[in-house]
C-alpha cells in the first residue's frame, strides 16, 4: 500500500512542477507581448528557451528594431514568421526573412502585404517557383518585377505577372 501512496505522491508532485513551468511560460509569453514591453524585458525574452515565447516578442508591434533583427535569425521558423508579420518590421529585416533558408518562411514573407519592394525583388529570383508565383501576385509587386516575371520558365507565374501587368495598365 506504501507503495501506491508514495507512486501517487510523485506522480502529484510531477504534475505540479509541469503545471509550474506551464504557468510561468504563460506568464512569459503575456510579458512578450505587453504593449509597454522595455527593451530590458525584449532583451532577455529574445533568448526564452520556449519558442512560443520568442514567436510572441517577434509578433509584439512594441517589440524594438534591435530585437526583431535578432529573431530574424532565430532557430525556429515560427519565431521568424512572427517577425515577417510585425508591422514594425524594417526593410532590412524583410530583406534577411526574403533569404531564409526555409520555404514556410519566404512564402509568408512573399505574401505579405507590407513587403516592401525589396524584399519581393529578392524573392522574385527565388528557387522554387511557389514563391515567385506569390510575388507576381503580391500586389507591391512592382511593374519591372512584373516584366522580368512575364519571361519565367513556369507558365503560371508567366500568366499571373502578364495579368498584373494588365491590371496596372
Amino acid at each position: 500500500m506504501l507503495g501506491y501512496q508514495q507512486f501517487f505522491i510523485g506522480v502529484i508532485c510531477s504534475l505540479s512542477i509541469a503545471n509550474a513551468a506551464m504557468a510561468d511560460d504563460d506568464a512569459r509569453r503575456r510579458m512578450a507581448g505587453h504593449p509597454t514591453i522595455t527593451m530590458q524585458t525584449a532583451l532577455r525574452l529574445a533568448d526564452d528557451p520556449a519558442w512560443q515565447v520568442r514567436q510572441t516578442l517577434a509578433r509584439n508591434r512594441k517589440t524594438p528594431i534591435k530585437i526583431l533583427h535578432k529573431l530574424a535569425r532565430d532557430p525556429h521558423q515560427q519565431v521568424r514568421i512572427g517577425v515577417a508579420t510585425n508591422l514594425n518590421t524594417d526593410e532590412q529585416i524583410f530583406q534577411i526573412l526574403a533569404q531564409d533558408q526555409t520555404l514556410q518562411v519566404r512564402s509568408v514573407v512573399s505574401r505579405f502585404e507590407y513587403v516592401p519592394v525589396s524584399a519581393l525583388a529578392i524573392l522574385a529570383g527565388d528557387k522554387h517557383p511557389d514563391i515567385r508565383l506569390e510575388v507576381a501576385r503580391n500586389l507591391n509587386t512592382t511593374e519591372e518585377i512584373l516584366s522580368r516575371l512575364q519571361h519565367d520558365n513556369h507558365a503560371e507565374i508567366r500568366q499571373a505577372a502578364l495579368q498584373a501587368l494588365e491590371l496596372r495598365r
